[in-house]
């Protein structure tokens, strides 16, 4: 029995990865912006509605002003590499939240492998946020609302070891 066993239910596991574009107008922008998120994941992005009205901006409370699109699974392992490529495989320690999460931004699209420039859309940057989760992590959503246990949390240091060992990050 010199050899340890690692508990299962401590495993940490990539739940999902969500790209999000704020164009700030409905109409055209928001087009363009859907047809190059298609181009990078392959599926179909969401409309995201203002909140609130900003007359000075011209934005009214309802008209889309963003998309997005959450990736889960493989494809969200197989997209964060590429993703990670655009970064250098480097990540700022600030990009990690308390709970185990992490967002960076991509400021040129085309620097995604893969990727090509097209005159129609031009350049356009994009934000990424990365969600980690355990075994268990689901009581959160259930009907009976529960909650996850302090100790079954994911902390900060625990992403950026999870993100080192599993796709090579460098945390600068």
């Amino acid at each position: 029995m010199s050899q340890q066993t690692q508990n299962l239910m401590k495993k940490i596991s990539l739940a999902k990865v969500i790209l999000n574009m704020g164009v700030g107008k409905s109409g055209e922008p928001i087009e363009i912006g859907k047809k190059t998120l298609v181009q990078i994941t392959g599926k179909k992005p969401n409309a995201r509605n203002a909140k609130k009205s900003q007359r000075d901006w011209g934005v009214r409370k309802g008209e889309p002003i963003g998309i997005a699109v959450t990736i889960r699974g493989n494809d969200a392992t197989e997209l964060l590499k590429k993703l990670l490529v655009v970064k250098d495989n480097q990540i700022a320690e600030k990009a990690f939240d308390n709970e185990g999460n992490l967002s960076f931004g991509i400021k040129e699209h085309i620097d995604i492998p893969g990727i090509k420039y097209d005159p129609k859309i031009g350049i356009l940057g994009l934000e990424v946020s990365i969600s980690l989760a355990r075994p268990g992590f689901n009581i959160k959503f259930n009907k009976s609302k529960a909650k996850v246990g302090k100790n079954h949390r994911i902390t900060k240091n625990d992403a950026i070891k999870f993100l080192t060992e599993e796709f090579g990050v460098k945390v600068v």
